[in-house]
Parts: C-alpha cells; sequence; structure tokens
C-alpha cells in the first residue's frame, strides 16, 4: 500500500472534532455579562447579583476537592502566584521535571526563583521522584509536580518526600482538569495545585487560570499578590504586599461555568476513545504505551502521549515518522521538548545567576528525541471510526520502513 506522502490514498480525510464546543448556553451566559456592565474582576453585585468569578471559584475549587480558590489571568501566572505564596523567593530552587511546556520553569524564573530540572520516568514521561529527591539543596523551596498530558503524576511519594525536607508541593494541573489520585481531585493534594484555561485545554476560555489551595492562608497570599497588594477585607487603596493585577475577568468566569456544564460529557467520551485507541494500538509491533500508576483513579486525557519502540525508533526518524503519519490524515505531533536544554530557560538562569547551568536529563532527552508522540485533545473527542482510522495509519506508516 503506497504511503500518502509518496502519492497514495491517505487513511483518512475526515476532519476530527472540532474544538471549542459551544451554542446558546455561551452565547446567553456571555450576553448576561455584557447587559451586567459588570466586566471586571474587582468585586461587588450587578441588581443583586453575585458576580460570575467568585460563583466560578468556588464551583471549580470544589470539583477539584479543594476548599478554596484564587482565579487569575493564565496558567503560567498562576504557577508564579502558587510559588509566591508559598513562600518561595528569588534565588531560591524549584525543582520541576524537563518534559512540560515552558511555562513550567518560566513562572518561576518570572520573579528570580531557579528551576532544576529532575528527569522523568521512561514508562510515564512524568517527574522520577527519586531524581527529585537527589536534586534537593540547600536552597531549594519547592517542587513543581506536572501532570503532563492529564496523568497525575506520583503525588503519594511527592507529598513524601515534600514533607521530609519541609518543601512545597505546587501541582502543575494545566493539562489535567477532571483528574484524579486515589480518589482525590488533583490541584487538592499539594499544597496548591494550578490550572489554565488557554485555549487548547479541556475546560477553555481563550485565557484564564486558577490557583487551588486547602488552606485559608494560603488562599489570602494568593489573593493579595493577584490584587494588587491589597488584603481581603482591607480598603482599596491598602496594600500591604507586592502584587500584580492578574485578575480574570467575569467575561472569562463566564464561559467557564458554561463549558463545565460540557466537562464531564467530554471527559467520559475521551476516556472511551482512549481505552479503545490504547486496545487498538497494543499489539501494534513499533509502538510502546505509556504505564498508568494504578492510583490515577481518573486520567484527564487532554493529549494522548506514546512512544515509538526503543527499537523501531532506532531505525525510524522521528520527524519523518510524524510527516508520514500527518500526510496519512492523523495529526501526530512532536510533542515537547527538553527544557534543560531550552535556550531561553538556560540564558535567563545564567541572568540571575550569573553562571550557567547545564542539567543532565537522559531519559527526557532521549524519548524527545526519537520516541516521544502526541495527538492533540481535539482528536480524542472525535467519532469512534476515527480511533480505528489512527491506528491504521501508524501501523500503515510503520509497515512502510520494513516492505
Amino acid at each position: 500500500m503506497s504511503l500518502a506522502i509518496n502519492g497514495g490514498t491517505p487513511v483518512r480525510t475526515k476532519p476530527f472534532a472540532k474544538w471549542p464546543i459551544f451554542d446558546e448556553l455561551e452565547q446567553q451566559t456571555l450576553l448576561n455579562v455584557l447587559n451586567s456592565g459588570k466586566w471586571g474582576g474587582v468585586g461587588g453585585t450587578f441588581n443583586g447579583e453575585e458576580p460570575y468569578i467568585p460563583r466560578f471559584e468556588r464551583e471549580f475549587a470544589k470539583y477539584q476537592d479543594a476548599n478554596y480558590g484564587v482565579s487569575c489571568v493564565n496558567g503560567t501566572v498562576a504557577i508564579t502566584v502558587a510559588l509566591q505564596a508559598a513562600g518561595v523567593k528569588p534565588g531560591d530552587e524549584v525543582i520541576v521535571p524537563p518534559y512540560t511546556f515552558i511555562a513550567t520553569a518560566t513562572a518561576a524564573l518570572a520573579f528570580g526563583a531557579i528551576p532544576v530540572f529532575a528527569d522523568i520516568e521512561e514508562d510515564t514521561l512524568l517527574i522520577d521522584p527519586d531524581k527529585v529527591e537527589a536534586a534537593i539543596t540547600s536552597k531549594t523551596k519547592a517542587i513543581i509536580a506536572v501532570h503532563v498530558a492529564g496523568a497525575p503524576a506520583n503525588m503519594t511519594r511527592l507529598l513524601e518526600i515534600a514533607r521530609k525536607h519541609n518543601l512545597a508541593l505546587i501541582e502543575d494541573a494545566a493539562q489535567a482538569v477532571g483528574a484524579q489520585w486515589e480518589g482525590k481531585g488533583v490541584g487538592a493534594i499539594g499544597d496548591l495545585g494550578t490550572f489554565s484555561f488557554q485555549s487548547s485545554k479541556n475546560l477553555n476560555a481563550g485565557e484564564g487560570g486558577i490557583v487551588l489551595m486547602n488552606e485559608k492562608s494560603l488562599w489570602s497570599a494568593a489573593w493579595s499578590i493577584c490584587n494588587v497588594g491589597r488584603i481581603p477585607d482591607g480598603g482599596w487603596y491598602q496594600h500591604e504586599v507586592l502584587g500584580q493585577n492578574y485578575r480574570m475577568t467575569d467575561i472569562q468566569a463566564a464561559l467557564l461555568l458554561a463549558q463545565m456544564t460540557r466537562l464531564e460529557e467530554q471527559m467520559q467520551r475521551r476516556e472511551a476513545n482512549v481505552a479503545l485507541l490504547n486496545r487498538l494500538l497494543s499489539g501494534v509491533e513499533g509502538i510502546s504505551l505509556l504505564k498508568q500508576d494504578p492510583r490515577i483513579t481518573r486520567h484527564a486525557n487532554h493529549v494522548y502521549l506514546f512512544k515509538l519502540s526503543p527499537d523501531f525508533a532506532a531505525k525510524a526518524n522521528k520527524e519523518e515518522f510524524i510527516r508520514r503519519v500527518n500526510a496519512e490524515g492523523v495529526p501526530v505531533f512532536y510533542g515537547y521538548v527538553p527544557l534543560n536544554r531550552t535556550n531561553a530557560v538556560l540564558s535567563a538562569t545564567k541572568d540571575w545567576l550569573g553562571e550557567e547551568r547545564v542539567y543532565d536529563c537522559p531519559v527526557c532527552e532521549r524519548l524527545c528525541a526519537a520516541e516521544a508522540l502526541m495527538l492533540s485533545q481535539n482528536v480524542l473527542l472525535s467519532e469512534e471510526q476515527a480511533m480505528y482510522d489512527i491506528a491504521e495509519a501508524l501501523e500503515k506508516v510503520i509497515r512502510s520502513y520494513v516492505e
């Protein structure tokens, strides 16, 4: 069978599911905000009705099993706010995985905290707790556990390490809305948890973020940082700490509340499609599926993350493999690059420290270069046939390397 890249017929010509998904509910909710004249996020009521922001903060915190939530402009700022609320200062070290979006590292660098990279696990691509503990120094003040692709990191072990060394544990749950570890929502397990509502995320308002916590003192600290240093119940011009205007708008909060009504159905669709895709790919020579810890009681399935097997990857250039699969109508993409080798992170770290720091993360570097692949989240909302097409396209391309 001729590959599409060589002029053959593509496996799939039908588009995958569109994103975002919306209807009259979002339209009416946005009209409610427009007509209220209460578009910003500075409190108050309109005609005796509570704005959408505090309602969203409560509902989302409850959904993730947290006591409190502080909304903000985006997920990157949410990480910065969480670190600062936890007491991390410029010059302190924060342990992060190298396999994640760049914001996990730059959110620390934004105020002079230094990211220290701990390598990932081979079979999950999540941060390796043993490497985390080995990276702790006298300057370490926090660990950021990233729930990559919607799979919770090993929160039990990371909590043990954090408590043993008196460190803050921050959950970067940008991709993990709805995910659970041992029956508890992520973002409410560590000291603080952060989420993103950027356009590609499973819960989408174009942009936006939130910081979750269980301790009221952390809520107060995060609230002040996001509200220009004001304090809860303080005066309008009473600024007690250094903060910024990181507030979400009521327009975003309204969209998010409407989108939350769709979340459970979409999670179930993703779960069903991932289960089918796993079954279809489990016997495909050349493909390796990721291991899922049984303590993950719900995976958010933000993206579908899988690997080329080491033997196949040794003979198939990853970028060429992607081009061949894309030509078959399946939008497989490269995935992350190692943050420990990313110029923006290295140069910013050097600027703060006055010296270059190099971290070797051989597992991450090898998987990024040769094995790790992703399918975007809208693919997982497509019809069942789409999963068969994905599997067929991957098998077709793999066969092309041996025929």
